[in-house]
């Protein structure tokens, strides 16, 4: 008999770790939101600078072939327009062609022999923007070498950086003078520069906004296992709390009957009762969670509800209550073990917690139109607790008893899946009135 209290005390130990597992998972499931929403941002994150280099490299290409094809155009139409005669080079057209101001820097460089390089007309003449004479050297040598147009970037003699486009001119058989033309390159680069922090800024926003719709979509794709884990928990809560009256029952029963008591003739009956009460909640309770994790579909079939809550009243053992029951014809579709289950937690519910102060418990139930009514006569539901009792356990309920009702929640269940209501209400003249209302059914 000494170990009698250790083995009781481990229902509430076992519940107790249930439900500290409870906001265990839901910190697990937001810590996995919060690695969604820095994957999803930091993918986006990726693209989005890859997108920016890719652009930016477009750009810059793009913008440098329009940039070689306007100075090297130009340079072969001076070219073109300045001619040599036996040797004597002809500046005249340069000073009436437009395209001589068009660019930066427009020049005409000739070497004679195997002299130096030297410039033969400039515009603009002063200050003189021409790079250095190595570096015309080279523009001619390659010109020379290419017999064509050569492109090349080099810096000016104030500093500024040019891009050089070079063109032959021809006396006869041989390049004779080279037309230089130059386009700054800061302009272009100013541009660039600026699409490049338009891009940025643009991406930066984008990742913000990212960042915040995946946050917000891990939200959502959480919801139901968020969901799941309430459902879970609130069943086991309900679980624990109408598994441990009827065991620490049955505790005393065979307690009692291991002892001389006068009361030990009855242990026998009434733990083969109470093994009975268990093995219909642990089944309701089974068929609840089936049901809520889809592994079993309701299927609703007409049934005589009258005649079903007949039945489940008179297997109910009542030895010391006074229970009425009236009823009318009524037809519902209807679940017969999931209504049978509602059917007796209603009134083992009114059982429990609806005895008068002077007297045995009395209850009163009735059926018409769909509507199961179960009246007691005990001390009635608080105002504020008559939604409460269909959900969560409600402590210091009726006449101060550790709860009222918690099996009302799984009436509530079966109400909402057969798409009917459950109320409970102060009953005229004192008690509880509890309904349970299903559409009634109506032959096609």
């Amino acid at each position: 008999m000494n170990a009698g209290p250790p083995s009781a005390g481990r229902p509430a130990a076992g519940t107790a770790s249930g439900t500290a597992s409870g906001p265990a998972s839901v910190v697990r499931l937001r810590r996995t939101r919060w690695t969604l929403t820095l994957l999803y941002t930091a993918v986006s994150a990726a693209a989005l600078v890859a997108l920016v280099f890719i652009a930016t490299a477009i750009d810059a290409r793009a913008a440098s072939r329009a940039l070689d094809s306007q100075v090297s155009g130009r340079a072969l139409a001076l070219s073109r327009a300045v001619w040599m005669d036996h040797g004597t080079l002809h500046l005249e057209p340069l000073s009436e062609d437009e395209l001589a101001n068009a660019s930066t820097v427009t020049a005409v460089i000739r070497r004679e022999g195997t002299g130096p390089v030297r410039v033969r007309w400039a515009r603009p003449s002063a200050p003189s923007p021409l790079p250095p004479a190595g570096e015309l050297h080279t523009l001619w040598t390659s010109t020379v070498r290419e017999q064509g147009p050569v492109l090349a970037t080099a810096a000016g003699a104030d500093g500024r950086r040019l891009r050089w486009a070079a063109a032959p001119v021809w006396d006869t058989d041989t390049i004779g003078a080279v037309v230089l033309t130059a386009v700054e390159l800061a302009p272009l680069e100013r541009q660039h520069e600026e699409l490049v922090r338009s891009l940025v800024a643009g991406c930066a926003v984008l990742v913000f906004v990212s960042a915040g719709a995946g946050h917000w979509l891990s939200g959502r794709s959480m919801r139901p296992a968020l969901r799941a884990l309430d459902q879970q928990e609130r069943f086991l809560r309900e679980a624990a709390h109408e598994l441990r009256t009827p065991l620490a029952a049955l505790r005393l029963a065979l307690e009692g009957g291991v002892t001389s008591t006068p009361g030990a003739t009855r242990a026998p009956a009434d733990a083969v009762r109470l093994v009975d009460h268990l093995a219909r909640l642990v089944a309701g309770l089974l068929s609840r969670a089936r049901v809520q994790a889809g592994s079993v579909r309701v299927e609703l079939t007409p049934l005589r509800l009258d005649q079903l809550v007949e039945q489940v009243v008179d297997e109910l053992p009542y030895d010391e209550a006074d229970v009425t029951v009236r009823t009318r014809p009524t037809v519902v579709l209807g679940d017969p073990d999931l209504l049978t289950q509602a059917v007796r937690n209603l009134v083992e519910n009114a059982l429990r917690h609806g005895a008068p102060a002077d007297g045995p418990p009395l209850v009163d139930v009735h059926v018409a139109a769909g509507r199961i009514s179960v009246r007691d006569h005990g001390p009635g539901i608080a105002a504020a607790d008559r939604e409460k009792v269909f959900g969560d356990r409600v402590t210091g309920g009726r006449d101060g008893r550790d709860g009222v009702g918690v099996g009302l929640a799984i009436v509530r269940w079966v109400a909402d899946l057969h798409g009917g209501t459950a109320r409970a209400v102060r009953a005229p003249g004192g008690g509880a009135l509890v309904e349970l209302a299903l559409p009634p059914h109506t032959p096609s």
